[in-house]
């Protein structure tokens, strides 16, 4: 069993340091467009209704929830993160928000890190908090070790995360993604809570979220093209002419539109929930996806920002967000998210 004393781990730190430095950067962001300039809301001049009658209450997983809203996961495994991580969960238990914790797949080697998931559970206890895994660790992974990761962090559902292009370029990448299907069908049918599948930040194909439809799952995030881009990062993290820096500049466009994404989802009407995150900049951005039918909608760049720079940053930030989907759903003439989606009260461009 490793340690954090073991030299793999200070490598794993310092990636993690990395991502989160880089992730910071413009330069790694996607040029390709999240598609959200080709979605229009209806301006309604006679809303017939108060602003404060607008609510934005929702359910999602089977529960109740004050907001549509969710942090998407980002960081964990590092001392910074866990100060982060505080802040985020801390943020979403006042304001009513879900968060998808960064990877624990530190945990999975290094009983101490397990520590840090209970102390996060015990400073916000009624957060609506996500555990978070790999799909490529969770292919060599038995349901029993993830089990033991929900219950580290008292989780709610647990996120599998899929990143092909990110460990295609990550130079401690893991690129093992065959048996990926059986694994998270397993998992969703062993573990008692909801099973959480998402891109991170590449979208999925209408081909992939098909078969995705097959399996046990309760949700999937799109998490699609139009934000932060992880081929760019790792590439970034390469020497500048070493044949992965190379690559990722490549393929440093690649992936599919948070909007085409979300689009390919709802249209196979699936079993599970459709989140939308990837390039989610405001309240209006979030207002769009919902409308088209996304239950619930992720942030991740412009919140870590504001967390770096402290609690009342952070919180004021997520306050904004809120006010800025109430004004699109009072001026859409909406008083709830449920007549907002059945409303048809948005258009989307042809490209």
């Amino acid at each position: 069993m490793k340690t954090s004393r073991d030299p793999s781990f200070h490598q794993f730190e310092q990636r993690k340091i990395d991502h989160i430095e880089l992730a910071l950067d413009p330069k790694h962001q996607a040029e390709g467009s999240h598609g959200l300039e080709r979605i229009t809301l209806l301006h309604t001049a006679l809303p017939e209704l108060d602003f404060s009658e607008v609510n934005l209450a929702t359910h999602t997983l089977g529960t109740a929830v004050p907001t549509p809203f969710f942090i998407s996961s980002m960081t964990a495994g590092h001392a910074h993160a866990n100060k982060i991580n505080t802040l985020l969960a801390l943020a979403c238990e006042t304001r009513g928000w879900a968060m998808g914790v960064g990877s624990q797949r530190r945990e999975l080697s290094d009983p101490e890190e397990k520590k840090n998931s209970a102390k996060l559970r015990q400073l916000a206890p009624k957060a609506l908090l996500f555990g978070n895994i790999g799909l490529s660790q969770l292919i060599q992974t038995k349901p029993a070790a993830i089990q033991a990761l929900v219950d580290a962090l008292q989780a709610q559902a647990m996120i599998v995360h899929c990143n092909p292009l990110q460990e295609c370029f990550q130079p401690e990448g893991t690129p093992f993604f065959k048996g990926g299907y059986k694994a998270l069908d397993t998992l969703a049918r062993h573990l008692p809570v909801p099973v959480i599948v998402k891109e991170t930040g590449c979208g999925f194909s209408y081909a992939t979220l098909q078969r995705l439809n097959e399996l046990a799952i309760a949700a999937v995030d799109v998490s699609g093209l139009g934000g932060t881009h992880w081929g760019r990062i790792e590439g970034a993290r390469s020497p500048r002419q070493h044949l992965l820096a190379q690559a990722a500049h490549t393929f440093r466009h690649w992936g599919i539109s948070t909007v085409d994404a979300l689009e390919a989802a709802l249209k196979l009407h699936p079993r599970y929930e459709v989140w939308a995150s990837g390039g989610v900049r405001s309240g209006l951005d979030a207002a769009k996806l919902l409308a088209m039918g996304a239950t619930l909608v992720g942030y991740a760049k412009p919140i870590l920002d504001a967390a770096l720079k402290g609690l009342d940053e952070l919180l004021t930030l997520m306050q904004t967000y809120e006010y800025e989907l109430k004004v699109a759903l009072f001026c859409t003439g909406n008083a709830t998210l449920k007549q907002l989606r059945e409303s048809n009260t948005w258009h989307l461009k042809t490209k």
